[in-house]
């Protein structure tokens, strides 16, 4: 379980860096929510999430001294430099209205059993 070599060169972390600690934040958790502490969509989806009993990880890009990067990096990834941005099951998912969508039509709690992120029996 190898981890990443910091750099300290004071140039911040290479966009290949902020793409590979994003990829492996997705692959070792089973719902990841890039997100920005005042963006109200973001804290909708949270709260969704949480209202549903889902263990998630939020990656608040205003907060993290690479967060810029990392949302270039997603950007790049995924087509979508919005936040949120959501993964679930390791499989973009998309944005608020998208998790919202997902989950009027049912389709969102299958999408977080099937990836283990339930703690228990969905409302």
């Amino acid at each position: 379980m190898g981890g990443f070599l910091s750099s300290s060169s004071g140039s911040g972390p290479a966009p290949e860096t902020a793409l590979a600690k994003a990829k492996e934040v997705v692959a070792s958790t089973p719902v990841v929510v890039f997100s920005k502490t005042y963006c109200p969509y973001c804290i909708r989806v949270k709260q969704l999430l949480a209202q549903l009993g889902v263990k998630y990880k939020a990656i608040e890009l205003d907060v993290e001294s690479d967060g810029s990067e990392i949302q270039s990096a997603l950007a790049q990834w995924t087509g979508q430099r919005t936040v949120p941005n959501v993964f679930i099951g390791g499989n973009h998912i998309g944005g608020c209205d998208t998790v919202t969508e997902a989950h009027k039509g049912r389709k969102l709690v299958p999408l977080l059993t099937q990836a283990g992120a339930l703690t228990g029996p969905a409302a």
